[in-house]
């Protein structure tokens, strides 16, 4: 009897060693174990207003019944629920905080597009997510959309309630991207969060993990991202008991993986472990036929988030868009519009202009303005022009919009109100 239980039987050890155990506890169940040779176990039973938690075990040798082991947790049962209940509803709020900070965002609905060479990387995707445990290499320019396709897979799959975690290989340092993915012991080096951490792969588990900018990742890391593929087994940093994982593993890049294996900066094992189902993105400019529905998709998006009321687009700014070339793409796309629709706001009209793709105009060598208003006009629109780009460029930051236009604030200002632009 340890010192805990003889202050609950409100016993001292000399006087509890020797006596036989039911004159001290009469509700035990150990002379039953010792009678039958069967173990009972979380029995309830009180005691000096203890309320206890009990089993109790026979202990054989070479097949003889030679004694039995019996333990008590004492505590008040009902409390012991509550606080099992408080546990349990934790344990699920923080599952959900967990899922909910790893879980795909997007569908193949929020794909937009009705060009034949999308729509046939979209029905690939489709019938890939199907494939449970096939591995998916996405290719294309930044900016078309790999994550989007990433996260749509994940949502028609079978693992579409477990969690999908994103990994910029990019993003991490070389020094920290072993504990990124595979996380690390209590004390495994300077600065380790005490207890450890999880890492991607294990946050990932019965899930997806997106690999980000893959051909980014360092040649060293290669190797042992291999292993894991093989083995479906990681290892923490500065650990050394092997842990089973069950992840759909998904990569994508903007980078000539087969070029960088002939140059040696990319493993090819590795290349063809993650290259069993290739989906690539076209870009934009090769889809030109798909700028009309995502403009329209922009608007109505951009309009509730901003707290705007752009209704369209003129049909002569529309032709701008369709002959820029779009080399960052759908994420270009979108920032131009944005960036149209606030100018557009603070000329508090409905819809977008040529004047509003002034930006677009002069990559392009177009002339955005009427040359039949005559000179003056034409200047004090594309003076008014600048300074709502300025204004866009900085964020309404008038100090660095007056740098940003090489005038001094006042000046700024002075214009502003001349052209009738929003000084609040």
């Amino acid at each position: 009897m340890n010192k805990t239980y003889l202050r609950v039987l409100k016993l001292s050890a000399d006087k509890a060693l020797g006596q036989p155990i039911a004159s001290i506890t009469p509700a035990t169940q150990t002379t039953k174990v010792l009678r039958t040779g069967k173990a009972i176990t979380a029995y309830n039973w009180n005691i000096n207003g203890y309320q206890m938690i009990a089993s109790a075990v026979p202990i054989f040798k070479e097949d003889e019944l030679v004694g039995c082991f019996s333990y008590s947790i004492s505590m008040n049962i009902w409390d012991h629920k509550n606080i099992l209940e408080n546990l349990l509803a934790e344990n699920n709020m923080l599952k959900g905080e967990v899922l909910n900070a790893h879980t795909s965002r997007y569908s193949f609905d929020d794909l937009i597009g009705e060009e034949r060479v999308f729509l046939q990387a979209k029905i690939l995707a489709r019938q890939v997510a199907r494939q449970d445990n096939t591995k998916v290499l996405i290719i294309g320019e930044s900016g078309t959309g790999k994550e989007l396709f990433a996260h749509a897979i994940h949502k028609a799959s079978i693992r579409c309630n477990r969690p999908f975690v994103r990994v910029n290989c990019a993003a991490i340092p070389e020094s920290l991207l072993e504990a990124e993915l595979f996380g690390y012991e209590d004390g495994a080096f300077t600065g380790a969060k005490k207890g450890g951490r999880l890492g991607k792969f294990e946050l990932a588990n019965h899930g997806t993990i997106f690999l980000d900018e893959i051909g980014e990742m360092p040649l060293a890391m290669q190797s042992k991202l291999l292993v894991v593929l093989q083995e479906q087994v990681i290892e923490r940093l500065g650990g050394n008991n092997p842990i089973d994982i069950n992840v759909r593993v998904i990569s994508a890049t903007n980078r000539n993986l087969e070029l960088m294996v002939q140059k040696g900066s990319f493993r090819e094992d590795l290349f063809y472990r993650l290259n069993v189902m290739q989906i690539e993105i076209p870009p934009l400019r090769n889809r030109k036929g798909d700028i009309l529905h995502m403009v329209s998709t922009f608007l109505n998006g951009l309009n509730q988030r901003l707290n705007m009321n752009i209704k369209g687009i003129k049909g002569e700014a529309l032709d701008i868009l369709l002959k820029y070339s779009w080399p960052g793409n759908v994420r270009e796309l979108e920032n131009v519009m944005e960036r149209a629709m606030s100018l557009a706001h603070m000329d508090q009209v409905d819809m977008i202009g040529k004047r509003h793709l002034a930006f677009i105009c002069a990559k392009l060598k177009l002339n955005c303005f009427d040359g039949s208003k005559g000179l003056k006009t034409i200047v004090q629109e594309f003076e008014e022009q600048l300074i709502c780009d300025a204004l866009a460029e900085t964020g309404q930051n008038k100090s660095l919009a007056a740098q940003y236009l090489n005038i001094d604030v006042s000046s700024l200002y002075r214009k502003m109100r001349k052209y009738g632009i929003p000084i609040d």
